[in-house]
Protein backbone atom coordinates (compact mmCIF):
# COMPACT_ATOMS: atom_id res chain seq x y z
CA UNK A 1 0.00 0.00 0.00
CA UNK A 2 1.44 3.30 -0.92
CA UNK A 3 1.90 5.86 2.24
CA UNK A 4 0.37 8.95 2.54
CA UNK A 5 2.70 11.87 2.26
CA UNK A 6 3.76 14.08 5.43
CA UNK A 7 3.60 18.31 4.37
CA UNK A 8 6.78 19.29 5.30
CA UNK A 9 6.92 22.23 7.93
CA UNK A 10 8.66 25.45 6.37
CA UNK A 11 10.99 26.71 8.88
CA UNK A 12 11.85 30.26 8.46
CA UNK A 13 13.27 31.40 5.34
CA UNK A 14 12.71 28.34 3.69
CA UNK A 15 11.40 28.05 -0.18
CA UNK A 16 8.08 25.74 -0.82
CA UNK A 17 10.08 24.56 -3.62
CA UNK A 18 13.28 23.68 -1.05
CA UNK A 19 10.87 22.62 0.93
CA UNK A 20 8.98 19.88 -1.43
CA UNK A 21 12.17 18.43 -2.09
CA UNK A 22 12.54 17.30 1.34
CA UNK A 23 9.01 15.63 1.76
CA UNK A 24 9.49 12.29 3.47
CA UNK A 25 7.17 9.13 3.57
CA UNK A 26 6.59 8.32 6.87
CA UNK A 27 3.46 5.66 8.46
CA UNK A 28 0.21 7.57 9.28
CA UNK A 29 0.23 8.57 13.18
CA UNK A 30 -3.03 7.85 15.33
CA UNK A 31 -4.24 11.30 17.03
CA UNK A 32 -6.43 11.07 20.56
CA UNK A 33 -8.30 13.72 19.75
CA UNK A 34 -9.86 14.95 23.29
CA UNK A 35 -12.79 17.39 24.26
CA UNK A 36 -13.98 17.26 20.83
CA UNK A 37 -16.43 19.40 19.53
CA UNK A 38 -18.33 19.02 15.96
CA UNK A 39 -16.61 22.63 14.89
CA UNK A 40 -13.29 20.39 15.43
CA UNK A 41 -13.88 17.55 13.40
CA UNK A 42 -14.85 19.82 10.54
CA UNK A 43 -11.49 21.35 9.84
CA UNK A 44 -9.33 18.24 10.89
CA UNK A 45 -11.38 16.10 8.86
CA UNK A 46 -10.68 18.44 6.04
CA UNK A 47 -7.11 19.83 6.62
CA UNK A 48 -5.73 15.99 7.66
CA UNK A 49 -5.49 14.43 4.11
CA UNK A 50 -5.45 10.99 5.38
CA UNK A 51 -2.10 11.36 7.10
CA UNK A 52 -3.17 11.29 10.38
CA UNK A 53 -5.63 8.83 12.09
CA UNK A 54 -7.65 10.68 14.63
CA UNK A 55 -9.94 9.41 17.05
CA UNK A 56 -12.00 11.59 18.48
CA UNK A 57 -13.22 11.21 21.96
CA UNK A 58 -15.70 13.69 24.16
CA UNK A 59 -14.33 13.37 27.62
CA UNK A 60 -11.82 16.03 28.31
CA UNK A 61 -8.37 14.96 29.12
CA UNK A 62 -8.18 14.20 33.23
CA UNK A 63 -5.59 12.01 34.43
CA UNK A 64 -8.53 9.62 34.68
CA UNK A 65 -9.15 9.89 30.74
CA UNK A 66 -5.75 10.23 29.85
CA UNK A 67 -5.79 6.12 28.93
CA UNK A 68 -7.80 6.76 26.01
CA UNK A 69 -5.11 7.92 24.55
CA UNK A 70 -3.47 3.94 24.51
CA UNK A 71 -1.26 3.14 21.41
CA UNK A 72 -1.61 6.82 19.74
CA UNK A 73 1.17 8.46 19.01
CA UNK A 74 0.08 12.25 20.22
CA UNK A 75 -2.82 13.32 22.13
CA UNK A 76 -4.52 16.18 21.16
CA UNK A 77 -6.30 19.20 23.68
CA UNK A 78 -7.97 22.05 24.38
CA UNK A 79 -7.80 25.21 26.86
CA UNK A 80 -10.03 23.27 29.85
CA UNK A 81 -8.43 19.92 29.38
CA UNK A 82 -6.05 18.81 32.92
CA UNK A 83 -2.95 17.74 31.59
CA UNK A 84 -1.29 17.70 35.17
CA UNK A 85 2.10 15.11 36.51
CA UNK A 86 -0.52 12.68 36.40
CA UNK A 87 -2.08 12.62 33.62
CA UNK A 88 1.42 13.01 31.98
CA UNK A 89 2.67 9.98 33.40
CA UNK A 90 -0.52 7.99 31.92
CA UNK A 91 -0.22 9.71 28.60
CA UNK A 92 4.40 8.32 28.35
CA UNK A 93 3.26 5.23 30.04
CA UNK A 94 0.99 4.59 26.96
CA UNK A 95 3.63 5.72 24.95
CA UNK A 96 2.67 9.00 23.62
CA UNK A 97 5.42 11.76 23.61
CA UNK A 98 3.55 14.71 21.98
CA UNK A 99 0.92 16.98 22.90
CA UNK A 100 -0.72 19.40 20.52
CA UNK A 101 -2.49 22.09 21.80
CA UNK A 102 -4.64 23.33 19.35
CA UNK A 103 -4.87 26.79 21.35
CA UNK A 104 -2.44 29.49 22.13
CA UNK A 105 -2.55 29.35 26.12
CA UNK A 106 -0.84 26.72 28.30
CA UNK A 107 -1.24 27.21 31.67
CA UNK A 108 -3.26 23.76 31.76
CA UNK A 109 -0.22 21.75 31.43
CA UNK A 110 2.69 20.96 33.84
CA UNK A 111 5.44 21.95 31.36
CA UNK A 112 8.02 21.68 34.04
CA UNK A 113 6.63 18.09 34.37
CA UNK A 114 6.67 17.04 30.68
CA UNK A 115 10.34 18.77 30.13
CA UNK A 116 12.53 15.79 28.55
CA UNK A 117 9.70 13.31 28.88
CA UNK A 118 7.25 14.86 26.32
CA UNK A 119 7.16 18.05 23.34
CA UNK A 120 4.30 20.31 23.84
CA UNK A 121 3.02 22.44 20.41
CA UNK A 122 0.66 25.19 20.62
CA UNK A 123 -1.19 27.24 17.90
CA UNK A 124 0.22 30.82 19.11
CA UNK A 125 -2.05 33.03 16.73
CA UNK A 126 -5.20 31.57 14.85
CA UNK A 127 -6.75 34.96 14.19
CA UNK A 128 -6.10 37.94 16.95
CA UNK A 129 -8.98 40.03 15.19
CA UNK A 130 -11.58 37.23 16.13
CA UNK A 131 -10.92 37.67 19.48
CA UNK A 132 -10.22 41.50 19.32
CA UNK A 133 -13.96 41.69 17.46
CA UNK A 134 -15.34 39.72 19.95
CA UNK A 135 -13.91 41.77 22.70
CA UNK A 136 -15.87 44.58 21.07
CA UNK A 137 -18.99 43.35 20.21
CA UNK A 138 -19.19 42.70 24.47
CA UNK A 139 -18.19 46.52 25.09
CA UNK A 140 -20.75 47.71 22.16
CA UNK A 141 -23.50 45.34 23.62
CA UNK A 142 -23.29 46.28 27.44
CA UNK A 143 -22.63 50.16 26.34
CA UNK A 144 -25.45 49.94 24.45
CA UNK A 145 -27.69 47.85 26.15
CA UNK A 146 -28.30 45.63 22.70
CA UNK A 147 -28.82 42.33 24.65
CA UNK A 148 -32.11 44.32 26.73
CA UNK A 149 -33.57 45.87 24.02
CA UNK A 150 -33.18 42.51 21.80
CA UNK A 151 -35.46 40.78 24.31
CA UNK A 152 -37.73 44.04 24.97
CA UNK A 153 -38.36 44.01 21.06
CA UNK A 154 -39.07 40.15 20.98
CA UNK A 155 -42.02 40.68 23.14
CA UNK A 156 -43.02 43.86 22.14
CA UNK A 157 -42.23 46.55 24.08
CA UNK A 158 -40.55 49.31 21.88
CA UNK A 159 -39.67 51.13 25.00
CA UNK A 160 -36.10 52.61 24.88
CA UNK A 161 -35.83 53.80 28.20
CA UNK A 162 -33.13 52.52 30.84
CA UNK A 163 -30.95 52.11 27.42
CA UNK A 164 -28.95 54.15 27.50
CA UNK A 165 -25.19 54.49 27.04
CA UNK A 166 -22.27 56.54 26.31
CA UNK A 167 -20.25 58.06 23.02
CA UNK A 168 -17.17 55.52 23.16
CA UNK A 169 -15.41 58.89 21.50
CA UNK A 170 -12.76 60.50 23.33
CA UNK A 171 -12.81 57.65 26.46
CA UNK A 172 -9.67 55.85 27.50
CA UNK A 173 -9.14 52.29 26.79
CA UNK A 174 -6.77 50.44 29.13
CA UNK A 175 -5.57 47.75 27.28
CA UNK A 176 -3.85 45.11 29.32
CA UNK A 177 -1.16 43.34 27.38
CA UNK A 178 -0.56 44.02 23.94
CA UNK A 179 0.54 41.20 21.94
CA UNK A 180 -1.26 40.47 18.55
CA UNK A 181 -5.07 40.05 19.75
CA UNK A 182 -4.16 43.68 21.95
CA UNK A 183 -2.67 45.23 19.23
CA UNK A 184 -5.76 44.17 17.01
CA UNK A 185 -8.39 45.66 19.83
CA UNK A 186 -6.10 48.57 20.44
CA UNK A 187 -6.61 49.11 16.40
CA UNK A 188 -10.72 48.99 16.89
CA UNK A 189 -10.53 51.26 20.06
CA UNK A 190 -8.83 54.41 18.00
CA UNK A 191 -11.33 53.54 15.14
CA UNK A 192 -13.70 54.39 18.04
CA UNK A 193 -12.13 57.67 18.63
CA UNK A 194 -10.74 56.01 21.68
CA UNK A 195 -7.61 57.07 23.54
CA UNK A 196 -5.56 54.19 24.18
CA UNK A 197 -3.62 53.54 27.26
CA UNK A 198 -1.58 49.85 28.11
CA UNK A 199 0.21 48.04 29.99
CA UNK A 200 2.33 45.11 29.34
CA UNK A 201 6.01 43.93 30.62
CA UNK A 202 7.31 43.40 26.99
CA UNK A 203 6.49 46.79 25.41
CA UNK A 204 5.91 47.22 21.65
CA UNK A 205 5.70 50.68 19.42
CA UNK A 206 3.13 52.66 18.95
CA UNK A 207 1.57 52.52 22.71
CA UNK A 208 1.29 54.61 25.85
CA UNK A 209 2.78 52.44 28.73
CA UNK A 210 1.58 52.94 31.99
CA UNK A 211 2.07 51.49 35.20
CA UNK A 212 -0.83 48.89 36.11
CA UNK A 213 -2.23 50.84 38.50
CA UNK A 214 -1.99 54.34 37.02
CA UNK A 215 -3.99 52.35 33.89
CA UNK A 216 -6.72 51.61 36.25
CA UNK A 217 -7.56 55.06 37.56
CA UNK A 218 -7.34 56.60 34.27
CA UNK A 219 -9.30 53.87 32.04
CA UNK A 220 -13.24 54.16 30.80
CA UNK A 221 -12.83 50.67 29.54
CA UNK A 222 -10.17 47.96 30.61
CA UNK A 223 -9.93 44.89 28.40
CA UNK A 224 -7.51 42.14 29.33
CA UNK A 225 -5.44 40.46 26.64
CA UNK A 226 -2.41 38.55 28.26
CA UNK A 227 -1.56 35.44 29.40
CA UNK A 228 -2.67 33.23 32.35
CA UNK A 229 0.56 33.17 34.90
CA UNK A 230 1.47 33.08 38.23
CA UNK A 231 2.31 36.74 38.08
CA UNK A 232 -0.99 37.37 36.43
CA UNK A 233 -3.42 35.28 38.44
CA UNK A 234 -6.13 37.11 39.61
CA UNK A 235 -4.50 40.53 39.02
CA UNK A 236 -7.81 41.95 39.08
CA UNK A 237 -8.88 42.30 42.36
CA UNK A 238 -10.10 43.61 45.46
CA UNK A 239 -7.32 46.30 45.33
CA UNK A 240 -7.38 46.29 41.55
CA UNK A 241 -10.99 47.21 41.72
CA UNK A 242 -10.58 50.35 44.48
CA UNK A 243 -7.98 52.16 41.78
CA UNK A 244 -10.56 52.17 39.36
CA UNK A 245 -12.74 54.72 38.33
CA UNK A 246 -16.48 54.51 39.01
CA UNK A 247 -18.41 52.87 36.20
CA UNK A 248 -15.52 51.10 34.50
CA UNK A 249 -16.42 48.38 31.89
CA UNK A 250 -14.51 45.52 32.13
CA UNK A 251 -14.06 43.00 29.19
CA UNK A 252 -11.83 39.88 29.62
CA UNK A 253 -11.53 37.41 26.42
CA UNK A 254 -8.27 36.12 27.73
CA UNK A 255 -8.55 33.81 30.95
CA UNK A 256 -11.22 33.03 33.79
CA UNK A 257 -8.45 33.44 36.21
CA UNK A 258 -7.28 36.90 35.56
CA UNK A 259 -10.23 37.93 37.21
CA UNK A 260 -10.79 37.50 40.86
CA UNK A 261 -14.90 36.83 40.41
CA UNK A 262 -16.20 37.12 44.12
CA UNK A 263 -14.62 40.47 43.78
CA UNK A 264 -15.88 41.58 40.49
CA UNK A 265 -19.45 40.81 42.13
CA UNK A 266 -18.77 43.17 45.30
CA UNK A 267 -17.28 45.60 42.45
CA UNK A 268 -20.77 45.28 40.64
CA UNK A 269 -22.91 45.42 43.62
CA UNK A 270 -21.01 48.76 44.83
CA UNK A 271 -21.52 50.20 41.32
CA UNK A 272 -17.62 50.61 40.74
CA UNK A 273 -17.59 48.56 38.09
CA UNK A 274 -20.83 49.89 35.87
CA UNK A 275 -20.62 46.81 33.25
CA UNK A 276 -18.86 43.56 32.27
CA UNK A 277 -18.39 41.60 29.34
CA UNK A 278 -16.89 37.85 29.83
CA UNK A 279 -16.17 35.05 27.81
CA UNK A 280 -14.25 33.52 30.19
CA UNK A 281 -14.20 32.29 34.03
CA UNK A 282 -12.31 30.79 36.64
CA UNK A 283 -14.46 28.12 37.65
CA UNK A 284 -15.47 27.55 33.67
CA UNK A 285 -13.89 23.81 33.44
CA UNK A 286 -17.44 22.21 34.07
CA UNK A 287 -19.81 24.09 33.00
CA UNK A 288 -18.29 26.23 29.58
CA UNK A 289 -18.59 24.16 25.68
CA UNK A 290 -21.69 22.26 27.30
CA UNK A 291 -25.16 22.24 27.38
CA UNK A 292 -26.06 22.97 31.10
CA UNK A 293 -29.61 24.08 30.54
CA UNK A 294 -31.66 20.86 31.78
CA UNK A 295 -29.16 21.09 35.31
CA UNK A 296 -28.53 22.65 38.27
CA UNK A 297 -25.29 24.54 38.11
CA UNK A 298 -23.61 24.22 41.60
CA UNK A 299 -21.80 27.49 41.46
CA UNK A 300 -23.41 30.44 43.24
CA UNK A 301 -20.89 33.41 41.96
CA UNK A 302 -21.54 31.87 38.31
CA UNK A 303 -25.15 32.33 38.97
CA UNK A 304 -25.34 35.75 40.43
CA UNK A 305 -23.06 37.20 37.97
CA UNK A 306 -25.91 35.65 35.34
CA UNK A 307 -28.23 37.82 36.99
CA UNK A 308 -26.75 41.07 36.48
CA UNK A 309 -28.32 42.91 33.82
CA UNK A 310 -25.13 44.51 33.58
CA UNK A 311 -22.90 41.58 33.24
CA UNK A 312 -22.85 40.10 29.77
CA UNK A 313 -21.20 36.22 29.67
CA UNK A 314 -20.33 34.23 26.48
CA UNK A 315 -18.76 30.41 26.80
CA UNK A 316 -15.09 31.46 25.68
CA UNK A 317 -16.53 31.46 22.08
CA UNK A 318 -14.10 34.69 21.00
CA UNK A 319 -11.96 31.90 19.23
CA UNK A 320 -15.28 30.69 17.25
CA UNK A 321 -15.01 32.16 13.58
CA UNK A 322 -14.18 30.09 10.15
CA UNK A 323 -11.14 31.66 9.90
CA UNK A 324 -9.48 30.84 13.52
CA UNK A 325 -10.94 27.09 12.95
CA UNK A 326 -9.03 26.52 9.97
CA UNK A 327 -6.02 28.35 11.68
CA UNK A 328 -6.28 26.47 14.80
CA UNK A 329 -6.45 23.13 12.70
CA UNK A 330 -4.19 23.68 9.81
CA UNK A 331 -1.60 24.68 12.18
CA UNK A 332 -1.50 21.93 14.68
CA UNK A 333 -1.58 19.82 11.70
CA UNK A 334 1.72 21.18 10.75
CA UNK A 335 3.01 21.02 14.09
CA UNK A 336 2.52 17.35 13.95
CA UNK A 337 4.31 17.26 10.99
CA UNK A 338 7.27 19.08 12.34
CA UNK A 339 8.03 16.27 15.16
CA UNK A 340 7.16 13.46 12.70
CA UNK A 341 9.59 14.48 10.57
CA UNK A 342 12.08 14.90 12.47
CA UNK A 343 12.91 18.97 12.10
CA UNK A 344 12.95 21.63 14.77
CA UNK A 345 9.67 22.83 16.90
CA UNK A 346 8.87 26.73 16.09
CA UNK A 347 5.71 26.15 18.36
CA UNK A 348 7.19 24.03 21.35
CA UNK A 349 6.72 25.47 24.70
CA UNK A 350 8.35 24.65 27.56
CA UNK A 351 8.67 25.48 30.87
CA UNK A 352 12.64 27.04 29.85
CA UNK A 353 10.39 29.47 28.13
CA UNK A 354 8.42 30.99 30.50
CA UNK A 355 11.25 30.76 33.32
CA UNK A 356 13.34 32.62 30.71
CA UNK A 357 16.27 30.44 31.22
CA UNK A 358 16.67 31.00 27.41
CA UNK A 359 20.65 29.90 27.85
CA UNK A 360 19.67 26.37 28.76
CA UNK A 361 16.96 26.27 25.82
CA UNK A 362 17.89 24.25 22.54
CA UNK A 363 15.02 25.58 20.66
CA UNK A 364 16.71 28.85 20.46
CA UNK A 365 19.58 27.37 18.88
CA UNK A 366 17.47 25.98 16.37
CA UNK A 367 16.62 22.72 17.57
CA UNK A 368 14.45 20.86 19.86
CA UNK A 369 13.51 21.96 23.43
CA UNK A 370 15.32 18.39 24.03
CA UNK A 371 15.45 15.01 22.27
CA UNK A 372 14.57 11.80 23.60
CA UNK A 373 17.13 8.94 23.22
CA UNK A 374 14.44 7.36 19.87
CA UNK A 375 14.32 10.91 18.21
CA UNK A 376 16.35 11.73 15.44
CA UNK A 377 16.98 14.93 13.94
CA UNK A 378 15.79 15.37 10.25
Amino acid sequence: MRLPRARYFLQPGASRRAAAERVKIMEKKRIAFFDTKPYDRKWFDALSEGRYEIEYFESRMTEKTAGLAAGADAACVFVNDEVNAAAIDVLCENGVRLLLLRCAGYSNVDRKYAFGKMHILRVPAYSPHAVAEHAAALLLTLNRHLHKAYNRTRDFNFSIAGLEGVDLYGKTAGIVGTGRIGRAFADICRGFGMKVVAYDKFQAEGFEYLPLRELFAVSDVISLHCPLNEESRYMINKEAFECMKDGVMLINTSRGELVDSHALLEALNSGKVGAAGLDVYDEEEDVFFNDRSGTIVKDDTLSLLLTRPNVLITSHQAFLTSEALKNIAQTTLDNADAFFSGGALENEVCYHCSARKLNECRKKRGDRCFRLPDEKKE
